[in-house]
């Protein structure tokens, strides 16, 4: 049975089935100027996309997105918490609760620049009928405990000085006239105005940063306010990221006729770490059988999972597939989705460290790790929020899906002047252009039973937003 979303007023809906969809207002902005209208519509591509329908596999390795992702996210360990330095525990999940042994502030103080004087001194000071006070000492930031204050005097005081005892209020400059030896009081603040009290932030015994809690710079202000330098946090996981294929050269080699450059190392490394991950780029895998298992052994004890692209196929066994199999139980399978159908999971070595195959044809292995290898990192992390937040778009144009796969098209999405937001696809889904893909921010996701999207039809679109 084939589905098709029509119009914005259609019956279908291209979010549904898609994992955990939210409507969000994210931080999608149009491009300077004023939106073009939406294009006439067209076909993505003319007929069918040719791939294989779902029931030509073998039920035995036909796999959905949501089953092979489950068994991924089963399997990926917890890393123990670590300690660490507080500016290197930045990005990560704090793994304690901090108590704080301090009061903060540790004393009364001026919140700002003023005077330091009695509530009751002022309390019916006026622009017309101002309070005159006599200066008797002046408190910095820093500066020893200041002397008592009585009835009509007043101190001046810095932002963050110590206040007079006697004083519980902060009068602030301008609302003076920043008399230096007698002051005249314009308006008088209400008592404990301007004064930050001690223990008002944090109390001794309080907690300062809880279990959970993600560290950013206002996290580290207090953890150091508090007198903490080191701290309990989830580690980043190490993720040590491969390439298989005799065809590949690396970088800095001019490719030879049928030699293609290792691009999938530098980029899923780099999707690593965008995630969170301490990436380690591994490179090409040796075509050396001895080689390869020495390569694959290292790589399992040195990381808590490993990254594979390279072209896999279930049944159609190469050296890498038989050495893997080796190592550990490893299972390649066609997986409902589109690009790059044939996935590979397992746990292998001592340790059954989880390694994860994706494609080896650069979009499809980006698509993969969105899809599969981003969550398990934020997992991993301990991050709540392990999949990338989506909104309900517009299709500018026209899409066209293969029946019984879930497609995923690299497009650009964008606000629309009228409100809600409006997508583009870069590629018709059968090529592999990167410059195309690098030009793309989003996903846009069809749903197995959708085979058509008419252009106002509603998508689910999946922003790729850096650290997102």
């Amino acid at each position: 049975m084939t589905g098709r979303i029509d119009g914005a007023e259609g019956t279908g809906d291209a979010s549904q089935g898609y994992r955990d969809t939210q409507f969000v207002d994210g931080p999608v902005r149009p491009p300077a100027g004023d939106l073009p209208p939406l294009p006439t519509p067209r076909a993505v591509v003319e007929g069918p996309i040719p791939l294989p329908p779902a029931e030509s596999v073998p039920l035995s390795v036909i796999c959905t997105v949501e089953r092979h992702l489950d068994e991924i996210l089963a399997s990926v360990p917890q890393p123990d918490p670590i300690e660490l330095a507080v500016l290197d525990a930045q990005g990560l999940l704090c793994a304690e609760e901090v108590i704080s042994q301090r009061a903060l502030p540790a004393f009364d103080q001026a919140a700002l620049d003023g005077y330091a004087v009695r509530a009751e001194d002022v309390a019916g000071a006026r622009l017309s009928a101002p309070v005159p006070l006599a200066v008797v000492g002046e408190s910095v930031a820093g500066a020893g405990v200041p002397a008592t204050i009585g009835p009509g005097l007043a101190y001046r005081v810095t932002a963050g000085a110590m206040l007079p005892t006697g004083a519980d209020v902060v009068v602030p400059a301008v609302w003076t006239d920043q008399g230096a030896v007698r002051v005249e009081v314009l308006a008088g603040p209400p008592v404990g105005g301007y004064v930050r009290r001690t223990g008002d932030d944090v109390a001794p015994g309080d907690p300062a940063v809880q279990v959970g809690t993600p560290i950013g710079p206002a996290q580290i202000s207090l953890l150091a306010a508090v007198g903490r330098e080191r701290v309990l946090v989830r580690p980043r996981p190490r993720i040590a990221v491969l390439c298989a294929g005799p065809e590949l050269v690396d970088i800095g080699t001019a490719p030879a006729p049928g030699q293609v450059v290792d691009v999938n190392s530098y980029a899923l490394a780099a999707a690593a770490r965008d995630a969170g991950a301490e990436a380690y780029r591994s490179g090409i895998l040796p075509a050396d059988r001895r080689r390869l298992t020495e390569v694959l052994e290292s790589q399992l004890l040195r990381s808590d999972l490993v990254l594979i692209a390279g072209t896999f196929g279930p049944g159609a066994f190469d050296v890498v597939q038989e050495v893997l199999a080796e190592l550990g139980e490893m299972q390649f399978r066609q997986v409902t989705m589109h690009p790059g159908p044939v996935q590979g999971f397992g746990r292998l070595g001592r340790d059954r460290v989880p390694v994860i195959c994706v494609p080896g044809e650069p979009v499809a292995a980006l698509v993969a790790f969105e899809v599969f290898v981003r969550p398990a990192i934020r997992l991993m992390l301990g991050k709540r929020q392990l999949f990338r937040r989506t909104v309900q778009a517009v299709a500018g144009q026209a899409l066209v899906s293969p029946l019984g796969y879930r497609q995923y098209l690299h497009g650009t999405v964008m606000r629309h002047p009228d409100g809600g937001y409006v997508v583009e696809p870069v590629g018709d889904g059968t090529d592999a252009l990167l410059a195309r893909m690098a030009r793309a921010n989003c996903l846009i996701v069809v749903d197995e039973d959708v085979t058509e999207v008419a252009a106002g039809g509603l998508v689910t679109v999946m922003p790729l937003l850096l650290g997102g």
